[in-house]
């Protein structure tokens, strides 16, 4: 009988097939909305693909998802992602207000709100800077081109100084940097990314929906019709060739937490949840700490200075309190209490009403 040998090929255990559901039971599919109406090859459609992602990959229920916008290219997009979830177009720079009002009347509504730089940062801007003051849980992403899309494409207010139109025309004006603003203003969890970087993109999303309080993400998205051409700041070309990250980034879903204790500059294996192997090293103090303020506004300011475009998560506050904690809401959502629940007992009544008697 011949000997027979066995190769490490063949003994190998065959590589586990990615799943085709998530914890709900969803495809993929299950998060898509209408067929896109924008410009081929907008970033916007690219930041709707990784939103869809995001929200597969995060297991959150359609059902239990508000989409809110205002007006522009950008506010469009909510139709293209999560048909069967709850939908508001607001007017113009309003997104933010009537958000408010919505998650003031059900709680229990996970919001994600898609506005443009003109929708948040020249007619909404005040609607911007009141909701980062309340705190309100909302993901607010905001998908930047620079330019005003549905009006032939001016200069916007995010516009950089010095950039020029295809017709020739330099922008004058100082920009408005989004998330230097939201930093300012005191939001608590403030980041940018790349329409065409899934890789950063997509955990930002998903960090944001298990924030407590505003995340705001400011997505750099050029315009393929009126903001893709050279000596744009903005175009395809400019943003790869001058994008620098502030750190690598990945997204863990919440889970029993997991103790490790080890030195600085060392690296500690750590298995995860999943079964996947996660390799930690401590960094040293020079690193980007993401808690501090000054220096995520130190970050911004310098790069913006060199020309360059600085990506990743800028400053989160942890321990903020959000806008429906400081309004002692109660458990139930407004939006299902009924008659008993809000209308007082007689004696209640009575009492409120002896000092007048």
């Amino acid at each position: 009988m011949s000997e027979v040998k066995t190769t490490e090929a063949q003994t190998a255990a065959p590589a586990a097939a990615k799943p085709e559901t998530n914890k709900l039971g969803l495809k993929k599919l299950d998060y898509q909305g209408a067929p896109s109406t924008l410009c081929t090859g907008c970033g916007h459609d690219s930041i709707t693909t990784h939103i869809i992602s995001a929200l597969y990959e995060s297991g959150i229920d359609p059902y239990e998802l508000g989409k809110m916008s205002g007006i522009g290219c950008s506010s469009k997009t909510p139709a293209y992602f999560s048909s069967r979830s709850f939908a508001f177009n607001s007017v113009h720079g309003r997104m933010p207000a009537v958000s408010t009002g919505v998650k003031m009347g059900n709680r229990n509504l996970k919001l994600l709100g898609v506005s443009g730089d003109g929708d948040t940062a020249s007619i909404g801007i005040g609607t911007f800077t009141h909701l980062i003051r309340r705190n309100l849980p909302l993901v607010y992403i905001i998908e930047n081109n620079g330019v005003y899309g549905l009006t032939k494409g001016q200069f916007s207010a995010t516009s950089e100084r010095g950039a020029k139109l295809k017709s020739g025309t330099v922008n004058t004006h100082e920009q408005i940097d989004l998330c230097a603003l939201a930093i300012e203003l005191g939001c608590s969890f403030v980041a940018r990314s790349f329409s065409g970087d899934p890789k950063q993109l997509v955990p930002l999303i998903k960090a944001a929906f298990h924030h407590p309080g505003t995340a705001v993400i400011d997505v750099i998205s050029p315009c393929v019709t009126f903001n893709n051409h050279e000596g744009s700041p903005r175009s395809y070309d400019m943003v790869k060739q001058h994008n620098v990250r502030l750190q690598e980034l990945g997204f863990v879903e919440p889970a029993e937490p997991i103790q490790a204790q080890y030195a600085e500059g060392e690296t500690k294996e750590i298995r995860m949840p999943d079964g996947s192997l996660l390799f930690l090293k401590k960094l040293d103090p020079s690193s980007h700490d993401v808690s501090n303020k000054m220096a995520a506004l130190s970050a911004l300011h310098e790069t913006r200075a060199s020309g360059k475009i600085l990506t990743g998560m800028f400053y989160i506050n942890p321990d903020s309190v959000d806008f429906l904690a400081n309004q002692n809401l109660p458990e139930k959502p407004l939006a299902n209490l009924n008659e008993s629940d809000t209308r007082p007992p007689a004696e209640v009544l009575a009492r409120m009403l002896e000092p007048f008697a």
